[in-house]
């Protein structure tokens, strides 16, 4: 029984040192979790990705503000769409984008919302002719975003 004792403690203790020198040995480049002072890799989104991330909102948000009426908003969220266009593409759709900049200026409710409709059917022939007929953009019938009041403060 000692014997067994003593085989038992000797494979513990030498598993032990094993793992001791193993991990001692392995520098921050082997460590199972990389190497911590390594750049990161360059986010390189896809467009699906951009289109959704700075397109869709920003298009959803700028037609619930002029419905609204809340024209600061709409004005805000008009120069966040210029900029995300900035991003993803050169091919801006630069006339609804200015009649919708007058609109809003003005405070032309009628005006807003044929600038929006023909913002949204720019997106739509867009998707068309790159062959993403499939991708529909309507114009927004509720908020997916209940935490953000868009009725101006009167």
């Amino acid at each position: 029984m000692r014997g067994r004792v003593i085989a038992v403690m000797l494979v513990a203790a030498l598993a032990l040192f094993a793992t001791a020198a193993m991990w001692s040995g392995r520098s921050a480049a082997q460590s199972p979790f990389g190497d911590p002072n390594a750049e990161p890799a360059p986010f390189n989104p896809q467009m699906a990705a951009l289109m959704n991330m700075l397109i869709q909102p920003r298009h959803t948000k700028l037609g619930l503000a002029g419905k609204a009426e809340n024209w600061p908003l709409a004005g805000y969220m008009l120069k966040e769409l210029r900029q995300g266009f900035a991003v993803v593409s050169k091919a801006v759709l630069t006339q609804p984008l200015t009649l919708l900049d007058v609109a809003i200026k003005l405070g032309y409710q009628r005006q807003f919302d044929e600038a929006y409709e023909n913002l949204t059917k720019g997106c739509n022939a867009c998707h068309a002719t790159t062959d993403h007929a499939f991708v529909v953009i309507k114009v927004p019938d509720a908020s997916p975003f209940p935490d953000q009041e868009f009725a101006p403060k009167r």
